[in-house]
């Protein structure tokens, strides 16, 4: 016979925040998440940040592995670029 419980079991889980992509400001869909090594990972880079999966394809047309490495290595660094900053306006209007 099973024991009943004379109080309220409460979850422990949280519902994680919804994720906005720092490039174009959009909430990133579970489908179209993508993780962006900041250093690239044949660089040695293992810090990752999430971004809409249309960014990072951008950035990765934009940009050689070696910019990536040494000009880009932060979110800041690529949101100087004038392309990178465009993303907030052009993409952002083609995104779910």
């Amino acid at each position: 016979m099973a024991r009943k419980h004379r109080y309220d079991v409460v979850s422990w889980y949280e519902k994680p925040e919804p994720e906005i992509c720092p490039l174009c400001g959009r909430l990133i869909p579970d489908d179209q998440r993508d993780e962006h090594h900041l250093v690239p990972k044949s660089r040695g880079g293992r810090q990752t940040q999430p971004l809409h999966r249309i960014c990072h394809r951008q950035i990765h047309a934009l940009f050689s592995e070696a910019e990536l490495e040494k000009t880009y290595p932060t979110i800041d660094a690529l949101l100087e670029h004038p392309q990178v900053r465009r993303l907030g306006g052009q993409e952002a209007a083609r995104l779910p």
